[in-house]
């Protein structure tokens, strides 16, 4: 079995790596991809951790770029997640977030919701891998009694449209694109039923998408097979996998979506280090 969108700690995941591939092996999965945001700091560790557990990892990400004022999450597979240009593009990336977490508190406290976000911005400035985001502010409000679930979080006070909510500045879709193309990645457009913006799809397989997730958690069968269709439509390849988090309130395990073998096989068919 196949999930090719889990999360650690390096991001917004729960679980380190060392637990991440634990729950993975118990759920039979066979080929894994960490897809922490903005960083590819736990990929080596998750690799070797999976190859000792007899599983393959490839390496991956997840880029969020921005469009409209609005978040637009790109997958990135097979990257060469070492080089230098990569990790340039995605240390500006990553300031970009912490300024945000920054104004987002800010604006919290003039709600009257003061948090303590010490903690959050101490961890990244010691570790300038890793990767901070609203999730945090998120965990941080839930600590301080202001709402009890991630998800209250950002549909009362984070999400789009809401009163705490800052827009995100980074790079366009079609920039994002290009740079996991010069790290010799395949895009993927992640979870499109959640990100709302089928009608540039066509666009943006213009500018070199790849393909289109459309096994996710967060799809009904409807808008899998919506996807797949325009995926084959469009001549992109199909990607899935869980999204996992490790967040205790949501239902989702690694493996719980899983991306068919076919589509695994086809995305792997060009390539010649797989």
């Amino acid at each position: 079995m196949i999930d090719l969108h889990l999360h650690t700690t390096a991001s917004d995941g729960r679980c380190a790596p060392e637990e991440l591939v634990a729950l993975a092996r118990a759920a039979a999965l066979t080929v894994i991809a960490v897809t922490d945001h903005d960083t590819t700091a736990a990929t080596a560790e998750v690799s070797r951790l999976a190859s000792s557990a007899g599983m393959r990892a490839i390496s991956g990400i997840e880029v969020t770029a921005v469009e409209a004022g609005r978040d637009v999450h790109v997958l990135g597979y097979f990257v060469e997640w070492q080089r230098p240009a990569l990790q340039k593009f995605l240390a500006v990336q990553r300031t970009h977030r912490v300024e945000r977490v920054g104004e987002i508190a800010a604006r919290l406290a003039s709600l009257g919701m003061p948090l303590s976000i010490e903690p959050i911005l101490a961890e990244a400035a010691r570790d300038s891998s890793r990767s901070i985001g609203r999730p945090q502010v998120a965990r941080a409000m839930i600590a301080a009694g202001y709402v009890t679930t991630v998800d209250e979080a950002f549909a009362r006070w984070l999400g789009r449209d809401a009163p705490a909510f800052v827009p995100r500045t980074g790079a366009s879709p079609e920039a994002v694109i290009a740079t996991i193309h010069d790290a010799a990645g395949i895009a993927s457009l992640a979870h499109p039923g959640r990100t709302g913006i089928d009608e540039r799809i066509p666009a943006l397989h213009a500018a070199g998408l790849d393909a289109l997730e459309a096994f996710h958690s967060d799809h009904d069968e409807a808008a899998r097979q919506r996807y797949v269709r325009l995926a084959e439509a469009l001549d992109l390849h199909v990607t899935g996998g869980s999204d996992f988090h490790g967040d205790p309130a949501r239902p989702v395990r690694p493996g719980s979506t899983t991306l068919p073998e076919r589509y695994w096989h086809a995305l792997c068919e060009p390539r010649t280090d797989v």
